[in-house]
C-alpha cells in the first residue's frame, strides 16, 4: 500500500463537511423545525432552492486512528477544505499525517458524493479506481454552519480496515478563501 492509499483513508475525512447548500436544502439550515402548514413552508422552500444551487466550502479537522494494526493503534491527523456543489457532488483537498509521517508531499485532491436527510443526518462517500472506498456518516449542526463525521466504512485496496476516525467541519465564507 502506497502513501496515497493511506491518505485516502484519513480523508474523510473525511470526508470532510457539509455546508449550507446541503443543510439548508434538507431543512437543516433553520431552527424552527417542521412547519405546521404548507403555505408557511413555501417561502422557506424557495430560499432552500436558491441556497442549494450555491457552492459551499468547509474546513475540516480530522483525527483518529487505525486499529488492529501490528504493534497497536496508529494515530492520524489532518486538515481539509471541502467544496459541496449543492447537487450531491464534492471536491476536497486534504493534508494528512499518519503515525507522524505526511502521506504525501502536499495537499491531495479527491472527489466524492454526499446526501443530507431532512433530519440533518447524511452520508459522504469517496470511491477510487483501486477499490479503495471511504464512507462517512454525518450530522449537520449549528443551523448548517458546522457538521461532524465519523468513518463508518473504510476499504483499502479491496480490504476492510478497522478505524476510529472523525472530523469536524466549519463553513467558510468567501472572505476566508481570499
Amino acid at each position: 500500500m502506497g502513501k496515497r492509499s493511506s491518505l485516502i483513508v484519513v480523508e474523510i475525512t473525511v470526508f470532510g463537511l457539509i455546508a449550507a447548500s446541503l443543510l439548508t436544502a434538507s431543512g437543516c439550515g433553520h431552527s424552527g423545525g417542521a412547519s405546521a402548514s404548507a403555505s408557511a413552508d413555501a417561502p422557506q422552500r424557495a430560499a432552500v432552492v436558491q441556497v442549494r444551487r450555491a457552492p459551499l466550502s468547509n474546513t475540516l479537522s480530522i483525527a483518529g486512528e487505525f486499529l488492529g494494526t501490528p504493534g497497536g493503534a496508529v494515530p492520524q491527523n489532518g486538515v481539509a477544505m471541502t467544496d459541496f456543489d449543492g447537487h450531491g457532488g464534492l471536491t476536497q483537498v486534504d493534508y494528512v499525517v499518519i503515525n507522524g509521517s505526511p502521506t504525501g508531499t502536499g495537499f491531495q485532491s479527491e472527489t466524492g458524493t454526499y446526501s443530507v436527510n431532512s433530519d440533518c443526518t447524511g452520508t459522504l462517500t469517496f470511491a477510487y479506481s483501486d477499490g479503495t472506498q471511504i464512507t462517512l456518516q454525518l450530522v449537520v449542526v449549528d443551523h448548517g454552519n458546522q457538521f461532524r463525521t465519523v468513518v463508518s466504512k473504510l476499504v483499502l485496496l479491496g480490504k476492510a480496515q478497522s478505524v476510529n476516525i472523525a472530523s469536524s467541519g466549519v463553513r467558510v465564507g468567501d472572505a476566508d478563501r481570499k
